[in-house]
């Protein structure tokens, strides 16, 4: 009796707003012991090296030899570098041609392919397996055979009485070239942009044909604004992996950087500088200053955001 006169006070208490009982929530030990190896690699294989790296990039460091204290001597010799800047800019216009091209092309592919084709898990797959090759030296390989000399490209412009130049190895085409494989390999956004197009409502559509808009304008009225949280996905997306290519300028000017450092790209310096140089400590200051790029592209995107992304509420 004394048990259940002693529930019903808490009851009561409970519902007068009175302190609550402390509720006992389930052993979570499994559930971290499941978490761990994650959270070793998390913390060893990210945090650690990132942390190391940050020190080393205030530091002279030659791998065979103890680091020593520098300061800021490592950014201020970066900042005075011209092939540092030039690479910079090198991946820069890569980034802001490239994106946009590839996204544009992506969505149209898209929009095509959201009519309802016939065998469309076929031309999806298709269309999609760039992606999944575009970043491998195979892929990097063949592009440099299509944009030799003798390559393909050069094959078809002489069947209309043109000689094409070597595309790689000319330093006012070979950046070209790069934006074009990029381009390329618009499959993983182009699946993204299709699975929004599928989420649109189609009663959007009959309504703007109601009142007489036509396909155009059903487009910009429509389908884009309603699409612009994936665009802004996409792009924020785009723009991380394109300022971390590497492979395609590797394997493409054969890790030289192409005719004049025209392909040099930012993280082929920092490869040279770290593992051909040994100077561990410059490519350290460069790849903090490479975050820093890339967070402050990302945070001016989110900025921007608010103007043109347009959300169900």
């Amino acid at each position: 009796m004394s048990s259940l006169g002693e529930l019903r006070t808490m009851a009561a208490k409970r519902r007068k707003g009175g302190p609550r009982v402390k509720e006992r929530y389930p052993d979570n030990k499994a559930a971290y012991l499941f978490l761990l190896p994650w959270i070793i690699g998390l913390l060893g294989l990210t945090v650690g090296p990132m942390i190391a790296s940050l020190y080393l990039s205030f530091t002279e460091y030659n791998l065979f030899q103890p680091p020593q204290w520098i300061g800021l001597d490592n950014f201020t010799a970066m900042f005075g570098d011209e092939r540092f800047w030039n690479s910079f800019r090198v991946t820069v216009v890569y980034v802001l041609v490239g994106v946009p091209v590839q996204l544009v092309l992506a969505l149209g592919l898209a929009m095509l392919l959201d009519k309802g084709l016939r065998g469309l898990p076929f031309y999806r797959s298709v269309f999609y397996l760039p992606s999944l090759m575009g970043g491998s030296v195979a892929i990097a390989i063949l592009w440099r055979q299509v944009f030799g000399k003798d390559g393909l490209v050069n094959g078809v412009l002489a069947w209309f009485g043109f000689d094409g130049p070597g595309w790689i190895g000319h330093p006012d085409f070979a950046l070209g070239t790069l934006i074009v494989l990029n381009v390329w390999t618009f499959g993983s956004p182009m699946v993204i942009f299709l699975a929004g197009l599928r989420q649109i409502p189609e009663m959007f559509y009959e309504a703007a044909s109601i009142d007489g808009a036509g396909r155009v304008r059903q487009f910009f009225s429509v389908t884009l604004p309603l699409l612009t949280p994936i665009v802004f996905f996409n792009l924020v997306l785009q723009i991380i992996f394109a300022f971390q290519a590497f492979t395609q300028a590797y394997v493409v000017s054969g890790g030289t950087g192409g005719p004049a450092d025209s392909t040099m790209f930012y993280t082929l310096l920092l490869y040279k500088e770290a593992f051909t140089e040994l100077d561990m400590g410059y490519a350290s200051a460069m790849a903090w200053f490479l975050v820093v790029v890339v967070a402050a592209f990302t945070a001016i995107n989110f900025w921007l955001s608010k103007y043109w992304v347009f959300y169900d509420d």
